[in-house]
């Protein structure tokens, strides 16, 4: 009986008694099956979103905890340390939540949740296309921050608890006055005018209600670079921690200006256009030696798996590694291939092919027709038709354009 393999997030399967493939490609069950992200780990699920915590997290424990022991070689000012952080990432995860549930109203589900060190991530399927939508979707997140900080200010205040954020120390003080202008924080610090923070999005939103989206984009990224550039100064002379969010900003912003850009560039492009239709296919009982002789010969690195006609399988450039190794050149494709998989129909639209190709990191697309194989499409050959497009059109972003999606494997 041959072991099941499964291309990373795919939900498309071939079975051999015929030809049929689960177009279902989103949504929270797939995750559940699915390694959502390398490093982390799934601790629980709100609202049927799995949340998931990176490993570096127990970094930021382990110094929190080590940083508070210090100060007074007190055991309870470490548990105290520990749980106000994590107080503070249950906040983060009320705050990415608020993003999540209003982009669930506009028909937009979230797959995952995942808490970093230096915050938390929700990974929305797409971001509304209307401005309107957009500009509710990015502030729901501060506005629960918002609310929180309301709730604490309404708890504290009859006990005259409330002291100003200056006086504030990291070890002791009142607890929930902590959690409360942790979220006037929290709420101040994304609203920042910047990518990848709320406010970056908050500004685009509002520049493309007045503008087309593409250069509403450029010009939030333009000003949240230069806000990178300020904090990167001041950090040089004052606190380098803000060099540090200096690197963040910058690079989300231009991930997020090339992203659009890409997005635009592929916008009413069908799959047909960037399939490669001159290819080779292999037959599960063919060798791992025949596979690795195409590889070397240049033609491909991933190969559809074909029996009797039907597509069967996808063997991918990092399995025949794998299994080269452990099996050795002899061993058959059917041991090695993916048997689930995704496709691309040849008239589906550019853009929501790239989608599944970054969204689950599946290196290659079978595309069919009508039933019947007639290619593939792989993220090398979405980044050379951009760079060819963005060349006849004489424009100068074509290698930033190829970077981008390369990097978005």
């Amino acid at each position: 009986m041959r072991r099941r393999r499964s291309c990373q997030g795919a939900r498309f399967e071939v079975r051999r008694s015929k030809y049929t493939a689960s177009s279902e490609t989103t949504g929270s069950g797939l995750l559940e099956k699915e390694e959502a992200m390398k490093w982390s780990w799934r601790i629980g699920r709100l609202a049927g979103i799995d949340v998931y915590m990176h490993a570096t997290f127990l970094i930021l424990l382990a110094w929190v905890g080590i940083s508070h022991y210090r100060l007074r070689q007190s055991m309870a000012d470490v548990v105290s340390g520990l749980g106000f952080i994590v107080a503070l990432f249950a906040i983060v995860v009320l705050h990415e939540l608020g993003h999540a549930l209003t982009a669930r109203r506009f028909g937009i589900r979230t797959r995952d949740i995942t808490l970093l060190p230096i915050g938390g991530v929700a990974r929305l399927e797409r971001m509304p296309e209307d401005p309107r939508q957009e500009l509710l979707v990015a502030l729901a997140g501060p506005a629960v921050n918002v609310v929180l900080a309301g709730i604490l200010l309404l708890v504290t205040l009859p006990a005259g608890a409330i002291a100003p954020i200056s006086e504030i120390d990291l070890v002791g003080g009142n607890f929930l006055v902590k959690l409360m202008w942790i979220n006037v924080i929290l709420a101040a610090f994304n609203l920042i005018p910047a990518f990848p923070m709320d406010g970056g999005r908050v500004l685009r939103a509002l520049l493309a209600m007045r503008m087309d989206y593409v250069r509403a984009t450029a010009i939030a990224s333009s000003v949240g670079q230069a806000l990178a550039f300020g904090f990167g100064f001041i950090g040089l002379l004052y606190n380098p921690f803000l060099v540090f969010i200096a690197l963040f900003v910058w690079m989300g912003a231009a991930a997020e200006a090339s992203t659009v850009q890409i997005k635009s560039a592929l916008g009413g492009i069908p799959v047909s256009t960037a399939t490669v239709t001159d290819f080779r296919s292999l037959s599960p009982r063919d060798s791992l030696q025949q596979a690795l002789e195409h590889v070397l010969g240049g033609f491909q690195h991933d190969f559809p798996v074909v029996e009797q006609g039907r597509l069967v399988g996808v063997l991918t450039r990092g399995d025949l590694l794998t299994n080269l190794a452990q099996k050795g050149p002899q061993a058959r494709v059917e041991e090695a291939m993916n048997e689930r998989f995704q496709t691309a129909d040849f008239s589906e639209m550019l853009e929501l092919a790239l989608s599944r190709l970054q969204s689950y990191k599946c290196l290659t697309l079978p595309v069919h027709r009508n039933g019947s194989l007639v290619g593939v499409l792989t993220m090398d050959n979405v980044g050379e038709f951009l760079m060819i497009q963005s060349a006849l059109r004489g424009g100068p972003g074509a290698g930033r354009i190829k970077i981008a999606a390369g990097l978005a494997q």
